[in-house]
């Protein structure tokens, strides 16, 4: 037992010494970038957040030693990014210290964007590293990054296509660093990101290849917000558009698809007639609840 225990220790350890050798070699990637002046394309997630707290405090140990150096965070918004995400982005950067850019995005208007093929999350970052290019050029940043990170390296990710064509970096991916201790540096630090679930913005509620459109986004985010107010942590309202050749049903020729953790299921019934004269007023025949639960990807399911 003595000896499982002090292997257990060892490795604590190694994993120790390899999370701060990657975010010692983090920091030092940024200084390069921030003496030049370096835009941190900042959603108020847990990636860019842990990127932007990383690059604020290697701005602080440069001002030190008598270097210059500038970070700027530049927060895109739009109807598909919910209001309350805005506010603690807001908040997050408030409380390291970092300054803030807030502007406004439109790749709802894009028809390519709109179209809400497999190639959506490629537009919209698009449209957030040319906004982030027109910002840097114009006050004088040289570099942008993002949170693009290790664990990212095996998914499908067309919007890391769109930073490697803006030449954005990705300094997290760059030094190994995973989700898992990005968590961990975050909850170490105190700060309550390090628990945020997955917050993709509202348009991944759309099935793939119905339209998206700002009023599904509006309704979407009315949906939602009476799940967050019910104090659920994990919810998606997931709009469905069908064609009916029955005439009895021409109005209900779109629903919503309510996916939450298994465990707060109860918690929905009990907002029940809320949830369906609300979806009613905005045109919504039915309100359906996923017995499957909360699924990664569920506006891709097909079967």
């Amino acid at each position: 037992m003595e000896k499982q225990e002090g292997s257990t220790n060892k490795n604590s350890s190694v994993c120790l010494l390899e999370k701060t050798s990657k975010l010692d070699l983090l920091k030092s990637i940024l200084a390069s970038l921030i003496e030049n002046g370096l835009i941190v394309a900042f959603s108020g997630g847990v990636d860019s957040g842990f990127l932007l707290w990383a690059a604020i405090e290697t701005l602080k140990s440069l001002n030190l030693s008598g270097k210059k150096g500038r970070v700027l965070a530049v927060l895109a918004v739009s109807p598909s990014i919910p209001l309350w995400e805005v506010e603690d982005a807001r908040k997050f950067a408030k409380n390291i210290g970092a300054e803030l850019l807030i502007v406004n995005s439109h790749e709802v208007q894009q028809e390519a964007y709109a179209k809400n093929d497999g190639k959506r999350c490629y537009y919209c970052k698009t449209e957030l590293f040319t906004i982030a290019k027109k910002e840097g050029i114009e006050r004088g940043y040289q570099s942008i990054a993002y949170g693009y990170n290790a664990s990212d390296r095996n998914d499908i990710r067309p919007g890391h296509l769109a930073a490697q064509e803006h030449n954005i970096y990705s300094p997290l991916e760059q030094v190994g660093l995973e989700k898992g201790e990005i968590r961990e540096f975050l909850r170490e630090l105190g700060f309550s990101l390090s628990d945020k679930p997955a917050t993709p913005c509202l348009a991944s509620r759309i099935m793939t290849g119905v339209r998206v459109t700002e009023e599904k986004l509006n309704h979407i985010h009315e949906m939602e917000s009476l799940l967050r107010d019910a104090g659920l942590s994990v919810y998606r309202v997931r709009i469905h558009e069908e064609h009916f050749t029955s005439e009895r049903l021409t109005s209900g020729h779109r629903y919503f698809r309510i996916e939450v953790a298994p465990e707060e299921m109860l918690a929905v019934l009990r907002i029940r007639d809320l949830l369906v004269s609300t979806a009613r007023k905005l045109g919504y025949r039915w309100v359906n609840l996923d017995l499957a639960g909360y699924q990664l990807g569920g506006a891709t399911i097909t079967s």
